[in-house]
């Protein structure tokens, strides 16, 4: 799975611009995230269709990171976060993002980024 990694001007018509060149392609997305600090935003993707997503966002010139998301299922329940922040911990893998990208059954599933793959994944049993 991948996350693109949108960093933007923080105004009103950065996020309606991004949204229009997806939905302009038919691009559905399984995930959303963003925040913003000062004058800059970062919006994270993670699409259904990773191809149609990159070909959106590069026929509307909007510049992006394409990185490599990991999932991880866990119970819906106090202290799985936890138990996931310490694994990583111990391994010392720091994370540059992490977010729900659905619920079901008693079930979470994250989405998580990290420049430390290879350690985030032997953490995590993957």
């Amino acid at each position: 799975m991948k996350e693109f990694r949108l960093s933007l001007p923080h105004r009103p018509s950065e996020l309606a611009n991004v949204a229009e060149a997806l939905a302009r392609k038919g691009v559905n997305l399984k995930s959303v995230a963003g925040l913003s600090e000062g004058n800059k935003a970062t919006i994270a993707l993670v699409g259904h269709d990773v191809n149609a997503l990159r070909q959106a966002l590069q026929e509307a010139r909007i510049r992006f990171e394409e990185v490599e998301l990991l999932t991880v299922e866990m119970e819906d329940q106090p202290g799985q976060l936890a138990d996931l922040a310490a694994k990583l911990s111990n391994a010392g893998v720091n994370l540059t993002s992490l977010y729900v990208l659905g619920k079901e059954g008693g079930k979470v599933q994250l989405g998580l980024t990290t420049d430390q793959v290879p350690k985030a994944k032997k953490a995590l049993g993957q």
